[in-house]
């Protein structure tokens, strides 16, 4: 099944993450295919909290961005050699996969480092050539060799060809359990080296050997293969027998990790030049390897928007992720997608009204705990119905849901909303960022915050300081505007706080001749149809 992450804005509201839980029920139950999974960017409110555990609904894990990572990509998994595999494999591993390097691994898979052709080219040629540090097994698959006697299965041990005249060689070449010679049937010297105790006895040209020396090399427990091959192509070879780990190689390259991100990699790749880098976990086990010709192989994340459709309020990376899917119940901001979406937008006052719908529509049963969740989200909305973004589609959700839950959704709400109290123990910076948005009037930006609360006791140091905290917002981010509206639910009105050179914007907004910091506006408790609208319109006319 293919993963779609479904979430709401980046403050979170019980709005948003109620509509992400139960959007990506009803997307699992109409799309088989397809596994959605409820996110939220950023903390949960209490309000939200008090819903979720009301209803003993799970919350949704943190997502904290979507951009294209390393897991993303069609990287090469399971691309790696073990350092005890020879220099043979290695080569012939990297021309079957068309690579030019390759991770080299230990028996648990951790990374020792990363071979290239380029090292394999210049081992061939300043490669110490006498020496042998290899697997009997090795040696077998490179020179398509026969076991005869096998007693070692590593072998460790300096190379010599019998190249002189017999006599010759017995007189003037000393031979111990060092030694891996390469012969043919030549049973004087055959009888030197087992009589010698060598490490090893390669017998060229499938040679034959006496019995003798046999049983003499199975008495001093001398190795013994033979190959078809000739001594040239036998000593030609026997090098690239060796393990792979005994050439040189870079022991700590570049590494990326499944989670790092692939603007990350393409950056220090384009200033490394590097043509492989491998894939690690954690532990620095390698999972494979990654090529700059990969990146172009890469899956975008799906997502679903939920209760927004501007890039702003979204998630981190959004450009980078295929959005399938939005659900919403605010304007249309200025967002496009690369390809036709559903776009479900409805003039209602929950985004879980247009969800309570689509399940109708659908004739899906709504499980008890979401139909309790919704039923919050709506009434959260809506501030208990009193808003007025509330339509009668609002209205008919709630009657039925609370019908359904057998609330009394009056009573509940309230109890919710004291719960959920955002003036609680929250500093006032905490307060005014709490649920922040920003907006954009041609090259002006204003900054609206609003939080809500059954009972709003001031003083007149508390306004000051709000007001100073929002001056210097607004210096520090260039904004023409920035206010906090605290809106109280049973008075059903806001209070108004704002930096002080915003304050001819809201007499003309408000129709109020000489507004004041605190002033309470009656009956103005959307920021969405109440707040922004009237703002807009005089930015639009300055």
């Amino acid at each position: 099944m293919e993963k779609v992450y479904v979430f709401g804005h980046k403050k979170p509201d019980t709005d948003s993450v109620v509509a992400a839980i139960t959007a990506s029920y009803y997307i699992n139950e109409t799309n088989k295919n397809m596994n959605a999974q409820p996110r939220v960017l950023g903390h949960l409110n209490n309000e939200t909290k008090f819903v979720l555990d009301y209803f003993n609904v799970k919350h949704p894990k943190y997502l904290n961005d979507v951009r294209l990572q390393i897991r993303d990509v069609n990287y090469k998994k399971d691309f790696y050699i073990e350092e005890h595999q020879s220099i043979m494999e290695c080569y012939n591993y990297m021309i079957d996969n068309n690579t030019s390097g390759v991770p080299i691994v230990d028996n648990n898979h951790k990374l020792q480092g990363i071979v290239t052709l380029k090292e394999i080219a210049k081992e061939l040629i300043d490669g110490d050539f006498s020496l042998l540090h290899t697997s009997y097994d090795n040696i077998l698959k490179v020179l398509k060799g026969r076991e005869v006697l096998r007693f070692n299965d590593e072998i460790d041990a300096k190379i010599m060809a019998a190249a002189y005249r017999s006599t010759t060689f017995l007189n003037n070449i000393v031979l111990d359990e060092n030694t891996a010679l390469i012969v043919g049937d030549r049973h004087s010297i055959i009888e030197y080296a087992v009589m010698s105790k060598v490490k090893l006895i390669i017998v060229v040209g499938n040679g034959e050997i006496k019995l003798q020396h046999l049983k003499i090399a199975k008495q001093n427990k001398v190795n013994i293969i033979k190959t078809p091959l000739s001594t040239f192509e036998v000593t030609k070879l026997i090098n690239i027998s060796n393990y792979i780990n005994t050439m040189s190689m870079n022991p700590k390259p570049v590494t990326f990790t499944l989670y790092d991100y692939l603007s990350d990699f393409t950056e220090i790749s384009s200033k490394l030049k590097h043509t492989n880098y491998p894939i690690v976990d954690k532990n620095n086990c390698c999972l494979g390897m990654l090529r700059m010709s990969d990146v172009v192989d890469r899956k975008r994340k799906k997502v679903i928007l939920v209760d927004h459709n501007e890039e702003i309020q979204s998630v981190d990376g959004l450009e980078e992720a295929e959005i399938v899917e939005v659900i919403d119940h605010h304007r249309l901001g200025t967002m496009a997608t690369n390809n036709p979406i559903n776009f479900r937008n409805m003039a209602v006052g929950s985004t879980n009204t247009i969800l309570y719908l689509m399940f109708k529509e659908k004739n899906i049963d709504i499980p008890k705990d979401l139909a309790g969740i919704m039923l919050s989200a709506i009434i959260s909305d809506t501030l208990l119905l009193k808003s007025p973004t509330t339509t009668n589609n609002d209205c008919n959700a709630v009657m039925e849901l609370s019908k359904y839950l057998d609330i009394n959704y009056k009573d509940y709400g309230i109890k919710m909303f004291e719960a959920g109290s955002e003036l609680k123990d929250k500093t006032k910076e905490e307060i005014i960022y709490h649920d922040f948005k920003i907006f954009h009037v041609d090259d002006k930006q204003i900054g609206v915050g609003q939080v809500f609360t059954t009972s709003f006791n001031y003083n007149k140091d508390d306004i000051l300081e709000y007001q100073k905290l929002l001056d210097n917002i607004s210096i520090n981010n260039n904004y023409v505007l920035v206010a906090l509206f605290i809106t109280d639910i049973i008075s059903n009105g806001s209070y108004v706080i704002y930096n002080n050179s915003a304050k001819s914007i809201l007499n003309d907004a408000f129709n109020i001749d000489n507004i004041n910091q605190g002033t309470y506006l009656k009956n103005i408790v959307s920021r969405k149809k109440q707040i922004i609208p009237p703002i807009i319109e005089v930015l639009d006319n300055k």
